[in-house]
């Protein structure tokens, strides 16, 4: 009968009935008078405010005031009528609701566990009926935390992108910072960003290159020509260090069960160092155990095989043939690079980042990708990209490196050529004009070969000469000795500033000799300046390969409107999904293996609802 008078639902409305809608009175309330605890707080509240008056207000004003009938009584009926609706309005919806809420709650859980579901249980009555070839469930369990996992990424990922474009709107500046994302940030090889040539005012240049290294590719990347035996032991080296991984962590499992601290980083290279000797070896003999995952016959077998077999050679029963079968089959040769195409192609499609034209260079490893085929730069429009994905092994840098020092030889030799035929024009018109210059005066003044004295006299001195090496060239200041590592990485930094210091000093001699603009003799020599500046500008443009590492590399050029912006914050997102797919990025071991510890390990992590033993 109890419950019954316990009236549920938002339908039954009554202004004095406990526990209704629009009720004054509550259910938890049983026998307190809340309009007596409502007169109290009234009162006290009535009281402050004309103990505020009679400090506030002067005597001769007091006595013309009529205190206790209508200025208390007023007061008392504005808080009495504004109180008491604050206070009705808690009672009802503060403790008659949330006493319907925990028991709605608790009649919820209760049918619950009358049809509660147990995976565990199913899966084990299935198993005794048709086993798990026939009743199996893992694979939609899969699928179901894939769905889960992928949509917490792109939730996290979106944010992500949220918080930096709301960032590059607040700097309201266009910089490095908006192509590539904090973790990823040590990718960048060179970003540069620079007035366009044709139209400065409008439209900037940038040129950005990302490198990503082997180590953190999400596929491994192998040349066309790399040999066979080359791939297997590849294979087999990362098959070794997962299981001497797995071994650490069993390791760190174990420490952690019997109370024992977790190893820290050092620990854990020299624990590698010892497990690693269980695997591998430098004897060569066929029963080493550098031979153990494959067999030394097999490589022996294998050994110079490349991408192509002569098909006079060629027999499809021997061992070399077929190692080389399953390689191909597993698509293990072109797996990685084929990876990063597909990725930029696809994040470019699905970004609306259209292109003309793609040229992929499969055996070279090298993918041209642009917007627009034409690549004359007076015919294009001002929003457009070009994209080269490119794999570079150490012994193709090494090349780029050689050939990269002789252009700066060939292009300093051209510089000096032309820098002496100026110099050489100067001096000429320098001596037919007969002016002075700094040096023409220095040597007239240091050294004379006369001079009078005070009395009008000649008085004859020896010519004091003086010989010494001159270490500074008055254009770039001189550069300290290089060091063992500056030695073998050379980069000629400063060699390239000191060329480009040289233009502007040749322009102005040009100007000081010649008053004619249209003089035949300037504009040969103007011509030669504006073409050696415009290649320079368009070396320096270039990747420095000694800045290079063996890896990815992803060479962009962008030309954007600088109001705009269209084309660089669209290539900004197809840049980090790019980076998001085909690396894995640079991580600090400490916190990737970083397992759970006892402090973590809780046994109220799954909350339930138990029965109470009275």
């Amino acid at each position: 009968m109890a419950r019954e008078t316990i009236v549920k639902g938002p339908n039954y409305v009554h202004p004095e009935k406990p526990s209704a809608v629009g009720s004054r009175n509550s259910l938890n309330r049983h026998d307190r008078d809340e309009y007596q605890e409502s007169r109290s707080i009234i009162d006290e509240e009535v009281d402050k405010i004309l103990n505020h008056i009679h400090a506030k207000l002067p005597p001769e004003v007091l006595e013309k005031l009529d205190i206790m009938g209508s200025i208390k009584s007023k007061l008392h009926n504005y808080f009495n009528q504004d109180f008491q609706n604050m206070l009705n309005r808690y009672l009802v919806t503060m403790e008659d609701e949330m006493s319907k809420k925990v028991r709605d709650l608790v009649d919820k859980e209760e049918n619950r566990t009358l049809n509660r579901y147990s995976a565990r249980e199913i899966t084990e009555i299935l198993d005794r009926i048709g086993g798990t070839g026939t009743f199996n469930t893992g694979e939609i369990e899969k699928s179901v935390v894939n769905m889960y996992s992928h949509l917490q990424m792109h939730i996290e990922r979106g944010m992500s992108e949220l918080e930096t474009d709301t960032n590059a709107l607040l700097r309201e500046k266009s910089d490095v910072g908006a192509f590539v994302r904090g973790q990823n940030s040590y990718a960048i090889v060179k970003c540069s960003f620079k007035d366009n040539a044709r139209r400065p005012k409008t439209v900037m240049d940038v040129k950005l290159s990302i490198g990503i290294l082997d180590s953190e590719l999400v596929s491994r990347i192998y040349h066309y020509q790399v040999p066979v035996t080359a791939i297997i032991k590849d294979i087999v080296a990362k098959n070794i260090h997962q299981l001497i991984d797995k071994e650490i962590e069993e390791i760190n499992h174990l420490a952690l069960d019997e109370g024992r601290e977790e190893m820290n980083d050092s620990e854990k290279i020299f624990e590698k160092l010892r497990i690693m000797d269980k695997y591998i070896s430098d004897d060569d003999s066929a029963d080493s155990k550098r031979y153990q995952f494959v067999a030394k016959r097999f490589l022996d077998s294998v050994d110079g095989i490349q991408a192509e077999i002569d098909s006079k050679d060629y027999d499809a029963l021997n061992i070399r043939e077929n190692i080389k079968k399953i390689i191909d089959k597993e698509n293990i040769r072109n797996r990685g690079f084929n990876t990063a195409v597909n990725a930029i192609t696809s994040i470019l499609d699905t970004s609306k980042m259209g292109y003309q034209y793609i040229e992929n260079f499969k055996n070279a490893r090298d993918c041209i990708i642009r917007e627009y085929e034409e690549e004359d730069v007076t015919r294009l429009p001002d929003e457009r990209y070009s994209i080269r994905l490119t794999y570079y092994d150490q012994g193709q840098l090494k090349l780029l490196r050689k050939a990269y020092s002789d252009q700066i030889d060939e292009l300093d030799r051209e510089v000096m050529h032309l820098w002496n035929v100026c110099d050489g024009v100067y001096l000429l018109d320098r001596d037919e004009k007969g002016y002075d210059d700094w040096e023409t005066l220095s040597e007239r003044m240091l050294n004379p070969k006369t001079k009078k004295g005070f009395f009008g006299k000649k008085k004859e001195q020896e010519e004091v000469e003086e010989e010494f090496d001159k270490g500074w060239n008055e254009i770039s200041f001189i550069s300290p000795k290089e060091t063992t590592v500056e030695s073998e990485n050379p980069t000629d930094e400063i060699r390239l500033e000191e060329i480009g210091k040289r233009f502007p000093i040749m322009l102005q001699k040009l100007e000081d000799v010649y008053q004619d603009v249209k003089d035949e003799r300037r504009r040969v020599l103007e011509s030669r300046i504006s073409f050696l500046k415009e290649q320079y500008d368009k070396f320096t443009g270039k990747i420095n390969p000694y800045h290079v590492q063996p890896g990815l590399l992803l060479d962009i050029d962008i030309t954007s409107i600088k109001k705009k912006k269209t084309t660089m914050m669209n290539m900004a997102n197809v840049i980090n999904e790019f980076l998001f797919s085909v690396s894995k990025g640079f991580s600090d071991a400490a916190f990737v293996s970083l397992s759970r510890t006892r402090s973590t390990e809780r046994a109220d992590i799954e909350q339930e609802f138990e029965s109470v033993v009275e």
